[in-house]
């Protein structure tokens, strides 16, 4: 929702910027232009707030489920806050960032980090460049007014671009003084090449902390590698035994599952229609009772009823309140198919199906199903995992492969097992060649959007000039009440619903291209997302607002289109100080009273919750985050504002504050309202640093351009020798981290197994070796939680300098694994779980229990005995009110339904 809301406001201040561009010729924003853009945005700011001060504490399921919510482990809640408006704010200052790495998400800490790291690129950059930068533009005799007087467009001396030249250098290239190797790299190794060289190294070794840990290492996923492309002579478990040898504890073929799958979508499907009729029957009891004890009705009226009433002939208990007629019924074919009693046509049928299923499952468990070209391979340790994950597994191209290694079995996508090679090179070149076309012809239906907020003008004309579309002469004799809807609200909806649906079709089309699990697909999402931003919102709105201020001067003098440019596309950055002000009151604000978001939950929760169960899942089913599209949206902010980091430095300093704000409101819902449902192991984070340097990359380019325009050869020549050099830089970079960023090292897995040892009192042999007992049994001890019983830090605590300027040492492996969480959770598996963790889930799906509210008549507890002779069912932990409501017991949120959470 909120990236929505991003996408809508970037289009329609998009507009703005075009409009004042078109109609101010020297489009000078002035310090009361800018009041008048950021005095609304902060009111409607200043509202949000309010009201989700004084919400907070009355809607605690909205704006505090994390610190009390009963289906969540206690490890996994947050502190409780104060209730007052005020008051909380302490605590929650108090609560560190790592507490969401502990208790909520490796991806969510990172976001945060992401977002904090980004306010500090913009801070610095604020440091470095305004003092030496704004007296420079300042005093460059370009005429300009207003703010644009401290833009690179008011310089018009050539040889005061060597200022811009060596502040970008400054900035993109600030050296720090670490180590010999280090320090000659930071000779011309940017501040912000610095920071994402430094994160990227922090990512890394957290990364093996967290991977390595016993929390992660013992899981299921950590020790089983998918392998996809599996040859039809491969498919046969005793030739893969064959190939990975002993170490294999586990093996499962994916299966072709399609009758099955159709199966156990039908058996869920009249089930859940079995347990709403119940559930009806049940209320319908309940409020003739209701209604017969209020007409002052008999005694009996009152009364419970005996176990023999319950023992009796089905529906028995309830036809002492329900007449026939008002008994749940619906028809087998819609409109002309035969009506019939739901209730015991669904037990007719469950007992149909139930067996059947069983039967089919039984087969399939035990190897007789048709395989397709997949199969997961568990081994007894990580180490054999990844060792078998980074070896060449088939003598043939694409045989065996693509791999992965730690895929969450409730995140793999099944129906894409089946694809082969050759099916997935096609679908892949389809698929991208579909959102690139996407991305570039995206313009389109936004035009289309942008026309009808001017239709108007279009079936009129304007100035006296005949209409451009004089078949929309109609739309003059609508209405003005209708007129104004029409060009005001609907274009709003219009293109809400455009930007909704491009988050859903990105989604979709890393689907069809073959991608085994959700976290791969968010991975790949997060790539095609980023550049739609850059694409549309950045690029496609730095021109047009660009081409929007000179286009007429152009036509009227095309010989002074170079000059034109060069002296407009810094005032492009006007449109970046009203967008940055937007993100950070307007989005940051909305992000945190989320209205949208608790008016659905109201309503739907009236509308739509009419069992138990409903009622139940929508309690304890938490907002989660789209890391796809979460992280695109703030990577562009940060590379919009190292783009005009130079060219227009005011806008660092609004990029500061904006983001410092969404960082606060995402640090509050990450730590009290949101969950996360797809784990990336946190490979969104080092993907989000690349990304980043694309805004070093575009300001290098418009500086080269802007030189090249104003003929300033001196600093257009360093610019280049500078870009050539980065590009050099980031391409050794990269190859060094990179297999880093998907391997786990042998060194470090031979030293965690050490250290565990150490922790434990115990001692390995001369050559660090233990045997595979010892070390499985090592790791599954519990250890104590904040670090305690863990040996002294590898070093003194450095100060703040210290541990910014030396990360190789400060922020190593063995620093980093003490910020694992330790006695979090102990990872055993039930046999049966362990047995079918990686079948499918229409094979280890078991007959769903069903749970209706139990009254006072006995009707509940009848319908259950019955219904339990093919399905089993209860009615503990629901019922109603002294008015009939339906309620169920929210103290324990441990429900018949309720299942434990397995650490996959």
């Amino acid at each position: 929702m909120v990236n929505n809301i991003h996408t809508v406001a970037s289009t329609i201040l998009r507009r703005q910027s075009q409009g004042s561009a078109v109609n101010d010729e020297d489009n000078s924003p002035s310090l009361s232009q800018l009041v008048s853009t950021l005095a609304p945005v902060a009111l409607v700011a200043f509202i949000y707030v309010t009201l989700w001060l004084i919400m907070r504490p009355r809607l605690k399921r909205n704006y505090m489920p994390r610190s009390y919510l009963g289906s969540l482990r206690p490890q996994e809640r947050s502190p409780d806050l104060p209730t007052g408006l005020f008051n909380w704010i302490g605590i929650f200052n108090k609560v560190p960032d790592t507490y969401v790495l502990n208790h909520h998400s490796l991806d969510a800490y990172l976001l945060l980090r992401y977002l904090k790291i980004s306010v500090v690129m913009c801070f610095v950059g604020c440091c470095i460049v305004w003092p030496v930068l704004f007296p420079v533009n300042a005093t460059g005799g370009g005429n300009q007014k207003e703010l644009n007087i401290l833009s690179f467009s008011n310089v018009n001396n050539p040889t005061r671009f060597y200022a811009h030249t060596f502040i970008a250098w400054i900035y993109f290239s600030k050296t720090l003084p670490l180590n010999s190797v280090i320090t000659t790299l930071n000779l011309s190794l940017g501040f912000v090449f610095y920071m994402v060289m430094r994160e990227s190294i922090y990512y890394i070794n957290l990364r093996q902390a967290y991977l390595l840990s016993p929390l992660y290492a013992n899981r299921i996923s950590s020790r089983t590698v998918l392998f996809t492309s599996v040859p039809k002579d491969y498919q046969d478990e005793a030739k893969l035994h064959g190939v990975f040898g002993r170490e294999v504890k586990n093996l499962w073929m994916a299966n072709d599952c399609q009758e099955i799958e159709d199966l156990v979508g039908e058996r869920d499907k009249v089930a859940m229609k079995l347990e709403g009729a119940e559930t009806k029957l049940v209320k319908l009891a309940v409020k003739n009772r209701l209604k017969a004890v209020k007409k002052g009705g008999s005694s009996e009226a009152a009364l419970d009823a005996t176990g023999d009433n319950v023992d009796g002939e089905s529906g028995s208990v309830a036809a002492r309140w329900v007449q026939p007629k008002q008994r749940p019924t619906h028809r087998l074919k819609p409109i002309i198919g035969k009506k019939v009693d739901t209730i015991n046509w669904c037990r007719s049928e469950l007992a149909r199906l139930v067996p059947k299923i069983d039967a089919i499952q039984a087969k399939m468990r035990a190897g007789e199903g048709k395989f397709i070209c997949s199969a997961f391979v568990e081994f007894y340790t990580q180490t054999e995992a990844q060792a078998a994950y980074q070896s060449l597994a088939h003598h043939q191209p694409l045989h065996l492969s693509p791999r992965f290694i730690g895929v969450n079995p409730e995140e793999v996508i099944w129906k894409n097992l089946r694809i082969n090679w050759l099916s997935r090179i096609v679908r892949n070149i389809l698929t991208t060649a579909f959102v690139t076309a996407l991305i570039i012809f995206w313009a389109i239906p936004v035009a289309f959007v942008g026309a009808v907020s001017n239709i108007k003008a279009l079936a009129s004309g304007e100035n006296g000039e005949p209409p451009l579309l004089p078949w929309l002469s109609f739309i003059n004799k609508i209405p003005t009440v209708i007129l104004g809807v029409v060009q005001g609200l609907l274009p709003s909806i219009l293109l809400a619903v455009l930007m909704a649906l491009l988050p859903i079709i990105l989604r979709l089309m890393a689907k069809l291209s073959g991608k085994p699990s959700l976290s791969s697909v968010e991975l790949r999402v997060q790539n095609s997302y980023f550049l739609f931003q850059v694409i549309q919102v950045f690029l496609i709105t730095t021109i047009s607002s660009s081409a929007a201020a000179v286009g007429v001067k152009v036509a009227q003098n095309p010989g002074s289109v170079l000059s034109l440019l060069s002296t407009n596309l810094p005032k492009a950055s006007n449109f970046y100080i009203s967008y940055f002000i937007l993100q950070g009151l307007a989005i940051s604000s909305g992000a945190l009273l989320q209205l949208f978001g608790v008016i659905l939950f109201r309503v739907l929760r009236k509308l739509l919750d009419t069992t138990p169960r409903k009622m139940y899942k929508r309690f304890v089913t938490l907002s989660s985050l789209g890391w796809g599209t979460v992280f695109p949206v703030y990577t562009l902010l940060t590379v919009i504002a190292l783009t005009y980091s130079i060219i227009a430095p005011l806008v660092l300093g609004f990029a500061t504050i904006g983001l410092y704000l969404i960082y606060l409101a995402y640090r509050y819902n990450l730590l009290f309202v949101f969950n996360a449902r797809i784990d990336t192991k946190g490979l969104v984070y080092p993907r989000a640093l690349q990304q980043t340097t694309t805004g070093l990359y575009l300001a290098i380019v418009c500086l080269i351009g802007l030189f090249a325009v104003a003929k300033a050869w001196g600093p257009l020549a360093l610019m280049i020798i500078y870009l050539v050099f980065a590009a050099l830089f980031h391409i050794s970079l990269n190859q060094a981290i990179g297999p880093l960023l998907i391997y786990l090292p042998k060194s470090l897995q031979v030293e965690e197994d050490s250290l565990l040892a150490l922790e434990d009192g115990e001692a390995t042999n001369n050559h660090g070796m233990e045997t595979k007992e010892s070390k499985v049994s090592s790791r599954t001890r519990a250890r104590t939680e904040d670090g305690k019983g863990l040996p002294a830090p590898p070093h003194k605590k450095p100060n703040f300098l210290a541990k910014f300027m030396f990360p190789h040492k400060y922020t190593d492996y063995y620093t980093l694994r003490r910020l694992v969480p330790r006695g979090f959770a102990e990872i055993t598996y039930d046999p049966e779980v362990e047995r079918t963790a990686y079948h499918h889930p229409a094979i280890a799906s078991p007959t769903p229990v069903l749970w209706i509210p139990r009254d006072q008549m006995g009707v509940s507890r009848q319908e259950c005995r019955h219904s339990s002779k093919v399905i089993p069912m209860t009615d503990e932990m629901a019922g109603f009110d002294e008015k009939g409501n339906l309620t169920w017991d929210r103290e324990s949120a441990r429900p018949p339904i309720y299942e434990e959470k397995v650490y996959y």
